[in-house]
């Protein structure tokens, strides 16, 4: 496990790059709340948007996690825990006025920079020119 990446993966910079180059600034692999001790891929602080973008295996993507067939007593509760963090840490971060995006690694990064550039923007504007969610 020591070389699975925490931060910079192949997901995670394809979906930087393009944000990055719509003129989005933001903060990499860092808490959102200092004294919550989780980490979010992206950050954009001001906005107050956290955004996660999910490995399929490592956090139990329903469309392509496969258990493995060696050592099931410990991945199963294992990728169930990390499933559990990842719930509490959205209810913990939406409780203090974050918005969370999560992503998983197999959606096209294009979608997703597309989507949390919108959030990002909506967000930033003043309180009467807020977009109405659907």
């Amino acid at each position: 496990m020591q070389s699975n990446r925490r931060r910079d993966t192949s997901p995670e910079i394809a979906v930087r790059r393009l944000l990055h180059a719509a003129g989005m600034r933001y903060r990499v692999d860092c808490s959102p709340i200092k004294s919550l001790r989780r980490r979010a891929d992206i950050v954009f602080g001001p906005a107050k948007v956290a955004v996660f973008i999910d490995g399929c295996y490592w956090h139990g993507c329903p469309e392509h996690y496969v258990p493995p067939k060696t050592n099931p007593g410990y991945w199963g509760p294992k990728i169930g825990g990390n499933v559990a963090r990842d719930r509490d840490t959205d209810a913990k971060l939406t409780a203090e006025g974050w918005l969370v995006l999560r992503y998983w690694e197999h959606q096209p990064p294009q979608d997703c920079a597309a989507q949390i550039a919108e959030a990002v923007l909506d967000r930033r504007k003043p309180a009467g020119q807020q977009r109405r969610q659907p």
